[in-house]
């Protein structure tokens, strides 16, 4: 399994879950990943570290039932320091939703709206990471904007983050970024104007590997979660769009144990 080892600006380093149910995450991502989940003690307000094997990689942050909050995956992308980027994302049109928060020795986290209206955290590492393993069933596979403001969400990651954009398709029917730094590719962007319901604004979105995706949609299914589109096949692989039993969505990628990192953003075709 490859192991993460550093993370350079604007590439997503960690992946957190927003529940209203705690137990009943744990016990779906544990039955149908294999995720084993570590509590950090109440120094750090009792945050889940989920683990695959030996290596991190994601996180739960439990909320109140009665909130009446949706439940969700979020994106967290590397930063070198929190202050600086918040700076430059806010005079370049974002807003912050979560003010900087000192996480012990960890590390310094925030999390902001961008100019067309998708949450993201930023993260400033110091004793954690990040991922300590990627790209391989079981991990976080794939990382995805869907924009309603294709344009507006390339520049804008562009100037704040860093990002070299690597346009996939530029059809008024199929607009598809890749980004990274040089010609690395580790996440898309997606104009979902079109394609997006009414009321639903730009997001992000996690893709999480498993062996066999047919067959993971259904176990999302045996374990209380819901399957929001059925798998499908695209030139990249197979894919499904599920939801966990509270309500957080996610899509599961299909991958090989030995596979090298491919592109799912072809998912979308």
């Amino acid at each position: 399994m490859p192991i993460r080892t550093e993370n350079r600006l604007g590439e997503p380093c960690w992946i957190d879950l927003m529940t209203s149910d705690q137990a009943r995450s744990i016990a779906f991502y544990r039955d149908l990943l294999g995720w084993r989940a570590v509590d950090t003690g109440a120094g750090s307000g009792r945050y889940t570290m989920f683990f695959h094997g030996d290596a991190a990689v994601a996180g739960l942050t439990p909320q109140d039932p009665s909130s009446g909050n949706r439940d969700f995956w979020t994106t967290f992308l590397a930063t070198g320091n929190v202050d600086e980027t918040l700076l430059a994302a806010t005079t370049a049109g974002a807003t912050v939703t979560v003010p900087v928060q000192t996480v012990g020795d960890q590390g310094r986290l925030a999390v902001l709206t961008d100019p067309c209206g998708a949450a993201v955290g930023i993260w400033e590492a110091a004793g954690h990471l990040g991922f300590g393993a990627d790209n391989e069933i079981g991990t976080p596979v794939w990382h995805e904007l869907m924009s309603r403001d294709f344009p507006a969400a390339i520049e804008f990651y562009q100037a704040v983050f860093g990002w070299t954009p690597l346009p996939l398709s530029d059809r008024p029917d199929f607009r598809y970024s890749t980004f990274g730094h040089d010609e690395s590719m580790t996440g898309g962007v997606y104009d979902a104007d079109a394609m997006l319901p009414a009321g639903v604004p730009s997001h992000w979105q996690v893709y999480l590997g498993v062996a066999d995706a047919r067959v993971a949609a259904e176990r999302v299914r045996q374990l209380g979660g819901t399957v929001l589109r059925e798998p499908w096949e695209s030139d990249f692989g197979t894919f499904a769009q599920v939801a966990d039993p509270t309500g957080a969505a996610f899509l599961l990628g299909e991958v090989q144990p030995s596979r090298q990192q491919a592109t799912p953003e072809s998912a979308l075709v």
